[in-house]
């Protein structure tokens, strides 16, 4: 069995902003300054478990006011992405704040987003723990490749292509699963979504009440 190989730690340890390595990205991020907090949906609800609509007006203000109330947010929720349909918005886009496996933080939107399936040489699993904002409490290991790369557009209709490794990959795939309607637990066992369930019931309403309490400290 040979030894699998380790992506090397990237010279530029710039934080990546729409894929971009910038000097400065503020922690939450600007749009997060302009949002407004939206309930999060949780798993059981109609619109996670379908897939979600195809944005097709781009550059609008109702589109970068979404985006807006999506990192903010995600930040009350303590959360590294989030997609539309977790704010109860049929809508193929998500956000991200999330860290890679070395250190590097990305920071961004995409527009219908598709998920580049990896090479079958180059495919490598993962079993890490995940976790969901709209499975509030709940942690399973979960299959994910530490590789991804997304295709798609930001809010004014530019293309785009963003790639992650590690934590950040994971991300990636978890979220664009959201605008499909799926949720991790789908990629779970009968046996292991029973116990994300259970973890869930037991922890959720202390995960409201820390949201809550977030929320109402947040000033602009």
């Amino acid at each position: 069995m040979s030894v699998p190989h380790e992506p090397s730690r990237p010279a530029d340890r710039r934080a990546r902003l729409q894929g971009r390595p910038v000097d400065f990205c503020p922690a939450p991020p600007p749009e997060a300054d302009r949002g407004t907090v939206r309930r999060i949906t949780v798993v059981g609800e109609e619109i996670l478990s379908r897939p979600c609509q195809e944005v097709t007006e781009f550059g609008n203000p109702r589109l970068s006011a979404l985006i807006d109330d999506m990192f903010l947010t995600m930040h009350m929720a303590d959360g590294a992405g989030l997609a539309a349909n977790q704010v109860g918005v049929d809508l193929r886009l998500f956000v991200y704040d999330c860290p890679d496996d070395h250190g590097i933080r990305h920071v961004g939107h995409i527009v219908n987003p598709v998920l580049e399936p990896p090479a079958p040489s180059s495919r490598r699993l993962i079993d890490d723990d995940e976790g969901c904002l709209s499975v509030p409490g709940a942690t399973m290991p979960v299959p994910r490749t530490d590789h991804a790369v997304v295709h798609g557009v930001d809010k004014n209709g530019t293309p785009l292509v963003i790639e992650g490794t590690g934590y950040f990959a994971r991300c990636l795939q978890h979220e664009t699963d959201h605008l499909l309607g799926h949720t991790y637990l789908d990629r779970l066992s009968r046996r292991d979504r029973k116990n994300a369930l259970q973890q869930m019931a037991d922890r959720r309403d202390d995960v409201f009440a820390r949201r809550a309490t977030k929320a109402a400290g947040h000033t602009r």
